[in-house]
């Protein structure tokens, strides 16, 4: 009569399991690199003029947004009626720029591009894109 090891059996299969999930974690763990693009950014004369220090507030008053690393920046873009505002997409894919209440929509935006829009009528306009919806933000019309 052969006997058997329940408990050897048990800790093979245990192993065994471990392995797996370790070579299924190594797999999930790749890295991507990215490379940045050189920008023409004008340099400025310094001054002796004091300036304020920076604040980490989400919330511009310019008229333009950037679309980069899946994200609209300023979250919030404060500006008064009538201004033309504009998206223009930096990053290496298309997006959308579509207003949650349907007052614009620029269909797809490839990289390089840009949408316009002119705000005739206070209030805030929520925005994201159809195509990540997890890229969200306002623009506040006074």
């Amino acid at each position: 009569m052969q006997k058997t090891y329940p408990f050897i059996t048990t800790k093979v299969w245990l192993c065994l399991l471990a392995a797996g999930l370790l070579v299924l974690l190594a797999a999930c763990g790749g890295s991507t690199t990215t490379t940045a693009s050189p920008t023409n950014t004008p340099t400025t004369v310094p001054t002796n003029t004091p300036t304020t220090a920076p604040t980490n507030t989400p919330t511009s008053t310019g008229n333009s947004v950037t679309i980069m690393n899946f994200a609209f920046s300023p979250l919030t873009l404060t500006v008064k009626t009538g201004t033309k505002v504009t998206w223009t997409n930096k990053d290496t894919v298309t997006h959308t720029v579509t207003a949650d209440q349907g007052a614009f929509n620029s269909g797809l935006l490839p990289s390089g591009n840009s949408f316009s829009f002119t705000f005739t009528q206070a209030g805030t306009y929520s925005y994201h894109s159809n195509i990540h919806h997890s890229m969200m933000a306002t623009t506040v019309v006074h």
